[in-house]
């Protein structure tokens, strides 16, 4: 209960502090313009490294899932090719 009525004081004290009328309010909102004009390029980059570390570990489970696709091709081949049989239990 205490944590929605501190959030609630946060929200409402945001939306008091960026309101752009003369007089009334703190008149921040040119500040959080330029915080928002500073923050988009660095977060910007920030996902752009996310999304290449995602898409190098993807390449990675492609070729090993390949791999693995070839050894049991092989494996099934070789087992196919000797002659043996499994035996069910």
């Amino acid at each position: 209960m205490v944590a929605l009525i501190v959030g609630i004081v946060f929200v409402l004290f945001a939306v008091y502090s960026v309101l752009p009328l003369p007089g009334w309010g703190l008149n921040w909102w040119h500040d959080v313009l330029l915080f928002l004009r500073g923050g988009v390029p660095i977060i910007a980059v920030l996902v752009g490294i996310v999304a290449v570390f995602i898409g190098i570990a993807d390449i990675k489970d492609r070729i090993e899932a390949k791999r693995e696709e070839a050894e049991e091709a092989e494996g099934a081949e070789s087992a196919s090719g000797t002659g043996e049989t499994k035996e069910k239990p």
